[in-house]
């Protein structure tokens, strides 16, 4: 098999994807919100979820047009994540994709409307009034991505990470705030794409594993940025989660020992692509080095 490029897998894909954003986040939403909305969309980002969404989907020959909501939808959701948590009421942050937060640039109030407009244009997108998503593939993918936003996942690790600040959490206590908080949009994302190509048995359950190791790596790697580089490189503020006295990685296992545990959870990762019985799964493999040995 010829070797992979991600590089040029990933542009002709994130293309598709910010051509579809800018036509479905619209700028004429009343009062300036299309502007918040689109300002916190647009422009920015490295659209790990939606290319986690192609994938998968590719991976299992899956529907094009579905995967292609899907991969929007899960950038929706997490840019309106993002919108809500840099809000003085929860993470206080003034730098996002190395520009202004939406509440610095818009106000607290549009910020606060434009997160909640992202969120249900979300799953407006995986509902389209058409035959060319059946609906059962868009009632699953509504349940998967609801699931992933929910108290089961993102909100309720968000939930957790307010609630701990300041705490010493063990190893197994901070697993489970990050398997929710940024984990499962990223599992959900793998999940979605195997929804649009029908997964079931062995495929899906490898999937499944494959999606939560990468989503805790990320998140161990995250930690380890925010000590080792700087905001200009991150294009958010650096340092922030010690300021905070936020429970990290770092803070639990030193910088040495998470950088070996994201490379174990990378290892699991690629392990669980090996057992899933899918016939082509480089963009997958190849997206999982990229979550590990990324700097920014």
């Amino acid at each position: 098999m010829p070797q992979f490029d991600l590089g040029a897998w990933s542009a002709a894909r994130l293309a598709l994807v910010e051509q579809c954003l800018s036509g479905w986040v619209v700028d004429d939403a009343p009062a300036g919100l299309g502007d918040a909305m689109r300002y916190a969309v647009l422009d920015g980002g490295k659209r790990l979820r939606p290319l986690l969404v192609l994938a998968a989907s590719e991976a299992l020959r899956g529907n094009e047009h579905a995967a292609m909501r899907a991969a929007c939808a899960a950038e929706l959701i997490h840019a309106y994540s993002l919108v809500h948590d840099d809000m003085p009421c929860m993470d206080n942050d003034v730098l996002r994709r190395g520009k202004p937060t939406v509440h610095v640039k818009f106000g607290q109030a549009q910020a606060l409307l434009a997160g909640d407009a992202l969120q249900a244009l979300a799953f407006e997108l995986l509902a389209p009034d058409d035959d060319k998503v059946p609906a059962a593939i868009q009632a699953a993918l509504c349940r998967l991505l609801a699931r992933a936003a929910g108290h089961e996942g993102m909100a309720g690790g968000q939930a957790i990470d307010l609630a701990s600040v300041g705490l010493p959490l063990d190893e197994g206590q901070l697993r489970e705030m990050h398997k929710r908080k940024t984990g499962a949009l990223l599992q959900g994302s793998v999940l979605m794409g195997a929804a649009c190509g029908g997964a079931t048995g062995q495929a899906r359950d490898a999937l499944a594993q494959y999606g939560a190791a990468i989503g805790l790596a990320f998140q161990v790697v995250d930690d380890i940025l925010d000590v080792t580089a700087d905001s200009a490189t991150l294009g958010k503020t650096a340092g922030k989660d010690a300021a905070q006295d936020k429970p990290t990685y770092v803070s639990l296992l030193g910088l040495e020992r998470s950088r070996a545990h994201a490379q174990e959870l990378l290892a699991l990762a690629l392990a669980a692509l090996e057992a899933s019985g899918l016939p082509d799964t480089r963009a997958l493999q190849a997206l999982a080095r990229m979550v590990v040995n990324r700097d920014n």
